[in-house]
């Protein structure tokens, strides 16, 4: 059985023109924004807090496809700026409100679910893969907030019966090309598809 893996990697910057708090609990919204994803056939909730699965499917220059599977856990870190005679204070000590004042930003993790916590896969699938990637949310403005999106992909190719047949030279072509194409166009066509369901949102 044949094994590759390939790796992708994607950076952006963007003002989204909708307050700090709109904008992260869109952006928390895993389901939302994948849909946009024009490789992203689906994204499925699995049985634990803020676990997913994403089902992908890309094409080769023959118009090929195949499907790739990633087990996300997605998790949301608030960023604060504590002043000097609160930053001893236990964090289960700070008042809500005090979280609130002292915040500047949030961070979503996506990172591959670790391996102790793995569901059944789908019968049928070709490829596995493994996201990392981190979403900066930061308040500019009352109506102004900045995403850095910062996004990695890697994916192990293992080669199941369907491909037996078909040569490693043509494959390990498909794993450049599909990578390649996921990387340079997904990223900005699920920003801007963002744009016309959200609001106004501008490139860095």
């Amino acid at each position: 059985m044949l094994e590759m893996t390939a790796t992708g990697k994607s950076k952006g910057q963007w003002v989204f023109y909708r307050n700090f708090d709109d904008t992260v609990d869109y952006l928390s919204d895993q389901p939302r924004i994948l849909a946009f994803n024009p490789f992203c056939r689906k994204v499925e909730s699995l049985d634990q807090d803020d676990a997913y699965r994403w089902h992908f499917r890309v094409t080769d220059p023959q118009n090929n496809p195949f499907d790739v599977i990633f087990n996300i856990q997605q998790e949301s870190e608030i960023l604060v700026d504590l002043p000097d005679e609160v930053a001893s204070m236990d964090p289960e000590e700070m008042s809500d409100e005090m979280i609130r004042q002292f915040t500047v930003g949030r961070k979503i993790t996506w990172r591959p679910l670790p391996a102790s916590k793995t569901f059944a896969m789908p019968e049928k699938y070709l490829f596995e893969g493994k996201v990392s990637a981190e979403m900066l949310i930061a308040p500019m403005q009352p109506e102004r907030t900045r995403v850095d999106f910062d996004l990695r992909v890697n994916v192990k190719f293992l080669l199941y019966p369907a491909f037996r047949i078909v040569p490693e030279k043509v494959v390990r072509t498909m794993v450049s090309t599909g990578m390649t194409v996921i990387m340079q166009t997904a990223t900005n066509h699920m920003f801007q598809k963002i744009s016309k369901d959200f609001g106004k949102i501008r490139k860095l």
